[in-house]
């Protein structure tokens, strides 16, 4: 990868933030890799396309530090869930025999499993010895028939971030348009069909299959996602689509603006989490369809859909009304949550802007207020801090900081992406309050906040100095 290259893919011109002094798609520096590099950012993107074996050509610990870091599920094939890597050794390197390695390795992959396709991701190691990756690729690739797609995104060239659109640029790139995608069956009510793409959805924890029987309804074919239960073949079709959706995923505007450029597929930016923001998505897509009928029949399953949700979320909301939520987490989710917290009356005091791009940061103001409190770095200190002096609640962050509640003694609820349960679409809503309200009136927070048994008992037991005891040892050793 040239930096040149790199240097492109931060010159975005979809976001809007792009020109700005803090842009949210800040230069590699030293230390930016810390918490996710590139090779990271890459595998998050792709790993959920479930028919793919997905090879880290690397040191072992490449694949074992980030591999199932995303809880994603997917409807059917598991290939996904198996971890492939080429396990470079210091003998390999000093040798030069990565590109061999790596010829093996996707010969075993395809003879063993026969998948839809091969993603290569390079990283560090391979990158800094001058591996030809691509080459590699190329020449298995039709020796043995199989599509073998090389996604370089070695962790040294920037974050996480840097990591998505890398991901999405190999799409374009080797992917997407390589296919067509097959006739939409006719509707039995004669409605027409209407073929969209999820660019950003990554189905965690099985959150966006409550919300696809809603697109059904509605006639939105579901042509590809990027890439939450996603399959090789859906990939390839995703230049077809009508709309684009960048679902909580500004590092992923890249895809959606090449799309639109070479095949006049306009997008929208919007998110699944919250009542405001779902409704909000089903409209945006009946609104650049461009169809009258289509907007009228939104209208009704939103107006349902809303019925049915403030019913269900009546008696959440007179238990959570007045909580006070300290939410550290970064990326979109730093202002799509608030929302859907502010849907159940709950307050939020403070908000992590850690990933956050100036444009997140905007939204926390006009959902906040000027006066937001941001957290841009998040020590268990500084948390903990925070949480005391602005009297929370609960405190609402990823599985890192789960520790950091337990020993503290305070309420806590998993929101990233390691999460077993999904929040997303109106259903996902109603779980989420669910989950707040076991977490915040659990008894074990009363238990564990009172005086150990013990303790209390031994205030009332007098025992004796150490002197004295050190005495009558003394003396009976001496008497002895």
């Amino acid at each position: 990868m040239k930096t040149s290259d790199i240097r492109v893919l931060l010159d975005e011109p979809a976001c809007s933030h792009n020109h700005k002094e803090k842009s949210g798609c800040a230069r590699p520096a030293p230390g930016a890799t810390a918490g996710g590099c590139s090779f990271d950012g890459a595998q998050i993107t792709l790993l959920p396309i479930a028919d793919v074996a997905h090879i880290v050509h690397g040191p072992i610990g490449c694949a074992g530090s980030s591999w199932d870091n995303r809880g994603t599920r997917s409807s059917g094939v598991r290939l996904f869930r198996i971890g492939m890597t080429t396990d470079l050794s210091e003998t390999d390197v000093v040798m030069g025999r990565g590109e061999k390695r790596l010829f093996h390795a996707i010969k075993q992959a395809i003879d063993t499993y026969s998948p839809a396709a091969v993603f290569v991701y390079n990283t560090c190691v391979p990158a800094l010895i001058g591996d030809d990756v691509e080459a590699v690729c190329k020449a298995t690739s039709e020796r043995w028939g199989t599509p073998v797609v090389a996604v370089d995104a070695a962790g040294f060239y920037g974050t996480k971030n840097l990591g998505n659109r890398l991901a999405g640029e190999a799409m374009l790139k080797y992917v997407i348009g390589t296919r067509e995608p097959e006739a939409a069956t006719p509707r039995a009510d004669g409605l027409p069909t209407y073929d969209v793409n999820l660019i950003g959805e990554y189905n965690i924890a099985g959150e966006f299959w409550p919300i696809a029987p809603l697109f059904d309804e509605l006639g939105l074919r579901i042509l590809g996602t990027l890439s939450g239960d996603a399959r090789f073949r859906e990939v390839q079709t995703m230049h077809r689509a009508r709309v684009n959706m960048v679902v909580c995923a500004k590092a992923l505007l890249n895809v959606a603006r090449k799309l639109r450029d070479s095949y006049g597929q306009p997008f929208f930016e919007g998110s699944f989490y919250g009542v405001a923001d779902m409704s909000s998505a089903l409209r945006d897509f009946a609104r650049l369809l461009a169809d009258a009928d289509l907007a009228r029949r939104t209208e009704a399953v939103i107006a349902r859909e809303e019925v049915r949700s403030t019913a269900a979320l009546e008696p959440w909301r007179q238990r959570l009304a007045g909580k006070r939520v300290l939410l550290y987490t970064g990326g979109v989710k730093s202002w799509s949550i608030v929302s859907a917290l502010q849907d159940m009356g709950m307050t939020v005091v403070a908000t992590g802007t850690r990933k956050s791009t100036e444009e997140d940061k905007a939204r926390i103001r006009e959902l906040m207020g000027d006066d937001a409190r941001m957290i841009d770095e998040g020590s268990a200190r500084t948390l903990l801090s925070i949480y005391k002096e602005y009297r929370a609640d609960i405190l609402i962050a990823g599985g890192r900081n789960l520790y950091t509640a337990l020993k503290a003694r305070i309420p806590f609820l998993d929101i990233n992406q390691e999460r077993e349960f999904g929040y997303a679409g109106y259903a996902g809503m109603v779980e989420l309050a669910r989950q707040l309200a076991l977490s915040i009136e659990s008894p074990v927070w009363e238990a564990v906040r009172r005086p150990a048994p013990w303790a209390t008992q031994s205030s009332q037991v007098s025992v004796p100095a150490v002197g004295a005891v050190a005495g009558v040892g003394e003396g009976a050793r001496k008497n002895g």
